[in-house]
């Protein structure tokens, strides 16, 4: 199929991440333009400071919301209006500097070449990363890819990907989950159920110490029980369309898509 006209735009939720956030959005900026900032229920004053610095770019827009409400909310406020502003596409990334803004372009480019494609990050880890969170998240990973019938998602939790953004609101419109932690496993489930081709590209990821600026707020007790209540229903989820994914897979066959490898391997 030729590749449809795509009109594409950064979106980053944020809560609560202070002076990161500014240097996040000015490198977002300087790889891609618009950047929109979507401010969920903040209390750190990082959307004064965002507000005031990004005042005079034209390319910038923030979006406040009155209360936070998680991650997947956010995400959904700015796609809604994306959609309303005739953008096709999202790239979605993290605000807490974690993510890697000399990519976007890449990603960009794999989302232009094949519009109907969901863009997934694959994470090269540093020696930096807690182990703890790199080899837990394998749990999550099979379980996602238990619940497509394929290896197609290269990682579930990595939250640096393009959307198409018709489809994800179709998605998400009609779900009343998703909204927060576990926006980004479900999202890329979801996504695969409704058939869309998954494409991983790798890209590096930084933890930043706390004297760095680095801000967490993930618990790995709420989070955990949100993800196994989350996987238990995509299980049954995934029940009621096995006969739809087998067919499926035995169309696609084994291949896992992947594409060049930026950065270094950790």
């Amino acid at each position: 199929m030729a590749a449809a006209a795509t009109r594409c735009l950064v979106l980053i939720p944020s809560y609560n991440t202070g002076g990161i956030l500014l240097e996040t959005v000015r490198g977002a900026r300087s790889a891609w333009a618009p950047v929109w900032v979507v401010i969920d229920g903040s209390t750190d004053g990082s959307d004064v400071l965002l507000g005031m610095a990004m005042q005079d770019d034209p390319q910038f827009r923030l979006i406040t919301l009155p209360a936070n409400s998680g991650k997947g909310t956010a995400v959904l406020a700015g796609l809604r209006e994306a959609a309303a502003a005739g953008f096709t596409h999202a790239l979605v990334m993290d605000a807490d500097g974690q993510h890697p803004a000399d990519a976007i372009g890449t990603f960009m480019a794999a989302a232009a070449a094949e519009p109907a494609a969901l863009i997934l990050g694959r994470p090269v880890f540093g020696p930096e990363a807690p182990q703890l969170r790199v080899r837990g998240r394998r749990i999550s990973n099979w379980w996602a890819n238990l619940e497509t019938l394929g290896p197609g998602i290269g990682d579930s939790l990595f939250g640096f990907r393009v959307y198409p953004i018709a489809p994800l609101l179709q998605v998400m419109q009609r779900c009343r989950w998703m909204r927060r932690f576990d926006f980004d496993p479900e999202a890329a489930v979801r996504l695969a159920w409704a058939g869309l081709p998954l494409i991983n590209l790798p890209a590096p990821v930084r933890y930043l110490r706390a004297e760095e600026g680095g801000v967490s707020h993930f618990s790995y007790g709420r989070d955990n029980i949100l993800l196994t209540w989350m996987h238990i229903r995509l299980v049954f989820g995934m029940l009621a369309r096995l006969p739809m994914l087998i067919i499926r897979r035995v169309q696609r066959g084994p291949e896992v898509r992947t594409g060049p490898r930026l950065g270094t391997q950790p």
